[in-house]
């Protein structure tokens, strides 16, 4: 199933404290609940003024579809098309 990475403008993202973050997480696993076992949210990356998140799905329309759902950003989703580490090289 692919993956996605999707780029979300959240200003002060950075600043948001553990209460926020929790909150965020719980409306992300309930929307994901009722969109069906298909999208799973495998982890994200909090920066200064953009989340980073990674999902599996069978496609961006439902990726983007649990955006508008839990009433998250998706700027930009991009599909992996490969991924790549330390032993590539080798």
């Amino acid at each position: 199933m692919p993956k996605y990475v999707i780029e979300r403008d959240i200003p002060g993202a950075g600043k948001l404290g553990a209460a926020d973050l929790q909150s965020i997480s719980a409306k992300s696993c309930g929307v994901l609940r009722e969109l069906g076992p298909t999208i799973q949210w495998v982890e994200s990356y909090v920066t200064d003024d953009k989340i980073y998140c990674v999902y599996i799905a069978p496609n961006e329309e439902l990726v983007r579809e649990h955006a508008r759902q839990g009433g998250f950003p998706a700027n930009k989703v991009s599909e992996v098309k490969t991924v790549i580490d330390p032993t590539t090289a080798e």
